[in-house]
């Protein structure tokens, strides 16, 4: 290709921060990123908002994104792909070589009756800042229901304790199904030690939210003052409202090398992209090596070479107990817990240090473009056998590593 490429990232979260700033390693490519907010919000770090205010979760664009990048705050409503343009809310399209498809994640549809209308979400800034409203109007022995077990729950429902609300945490089953069980049993330890309720195992699944209780399918209603939805995240329906090849979840079906199974010309990063129909747990620690992933791929078509496939590596999971405590839950590469873990203190600094580390590799990476290298750390053997046997993508556990037959 000869001349100059325009390139347009749609989202500008890890993901596609991470993308748009690789990308300005060759002069002749223009990258315009879109996204509806003019600041990048640090979604590891909304628990803290939302409960305490111990962070805003938010930072300026100018210290994460390169110069070279074009920022429009707007929203892109229709991906064209066969007239290779987006169209914007505000009004406008704007035309690309290269789309990347990076649009991340938001709340998902709870499906349980009174959810919607009394339930709140964390998964974006404006939810996170309206409950924080919500909670500083409520009286701190006024009791407030946590529904999930993921790390977002758990982080929410310790910020909470340790705020001193009086929080129960609804596992609907497992609390913390990634992790490893020592490393439940020393979240559970901390949650105790917090003054957190933990309801988990069987009969703790959410059938009703009303506008002061949950109801549970155990027959138990528990009062709640304020309810903090956190199970299950979605992604937008921009690319299956485009036409374009998605998994049941929506997530944008790629090849190895996240090119779009229907468009060379567009490629996926982050949690919306499904390469393979396997996609990778939603995190910003799979977003950002896949983001650079997604560059190093247009990047390689430019220059007209074949794009190296995915090789996605993992070291573990992070989640903060309050800001006196954390665990570090160690894995496989393959995103497996194993025994391993580190907590109280220490663990509560290993994860402030990965929350700022993740900005800090935004920043790198917009100083001295392509000077990543975390996505090419070798990680795929276990991926690659997975697909080789037509892995339909349920969920590998800790438990099931432990088995013989199960390791990389």
């Amino acid at each position: 290709m000869t001349g100059n490429t325009q390139v347009v990232v749609i989202g500008g979260g890890y993901a596609g921060v991470m993308t748009a700033n690789r990308l300005t390693q060759r002069d002749d490519v223009t990258v315009t990123l879109v996204n509806p907010r003019s600041a990048f919000v640090e979604r590891i770090r909304l628990h803290q908002l939302m409960a305490g205010g111990t962070h805003d979760a938010v930072v300026d664009y100018r210290k994460v994104l390169a110069e070279g990048v074009r920022l429009v705050v707007d929203t892109v409503t229709r991906i064209d792909a066969d007239a290779r343009g987006v169209t914007l809310a505000a009004g406008g399209t704007l035309g690309y070589d290269y789309l990347v498809y990076a649009a991340g994640s938001g709340s998902a549809d709870p499906r349980v009756p009174g959810a919607a209308e009394f339930a709140h979400p964390i998964a974006s800034l404006e939810e996170t800042q309206r409950l924080r409203a919500l909670i500083d109007a409520t009286p701190a022995t006024a009791p407030v229901t946590v529904v999930g077990a993921g790390p977002t729950g758990i982080e929410a429902a310790a910020e909470l304790a340790e705020a001193g609300h009086a929080v129960t945490l609804v596992c609907g089953g497992v609390l913390g199904p990634y992790l490893h069980p020592r490393g439940r049993r020393s979240v559970a330890g901390r949650l105790a030690a917090l003054g957190a309720t933990v309801l988990d195992g069987p009969g703790t699944k959410v059938t009703e939210v009303t506008r002061d209780a949950v109801r549970l399918d155990d027959g138990r209603e528990l009062p709640s003052a304020v309810t903090v939805w956190t199970a299950g995240f979605g992604v937008p329906d921009l690319a299956a409202r485009s036409g374009l090849g998605t998994d049941a979840v929506g997530r944008l079906l790629t090849d190895e090398t996240l090119t779009s199974v229907d468009d060379v010309r567009i490629v996926a990063a982050g949690d919306s992209a499904a390469p393979s129909g396997l996609p990778l747990r939603m995190s910003c620690q799979a977003a950002i090596p896949l983001g650079a992933r997604a560059a190093d791929t247009v990047l390689s078509r430019i220059a007209g070479e074949p794009p190296s496939p995915l090789n996605q590596a993992f070291a573990g999971q992070c989640i903060s107990l309050g800001r006196g405590g954390g665990i570090l839950q160690f894995a496989h590469r393959y995103d497996v817990a194993v025994w391993f873990h580190i907590d109280g203190r220490p663990g509560a600094r290993l994860k402030e240090m990965v929350c700022s580390g993740t900005v800090r590799h935004l920043a790198a990476e917009a100083r001295k473009p392509g000077s990543y290298g975390l996505h090419r750390i070798p990680g795929g053997g276990k991926r690659r056998r997975l697909l080789a046997a037509g892995h339909g993508g349920a969920p590998l556990t800790a438990e099931a590593a432990d088995r013989p037959g199960t390791g990389s």
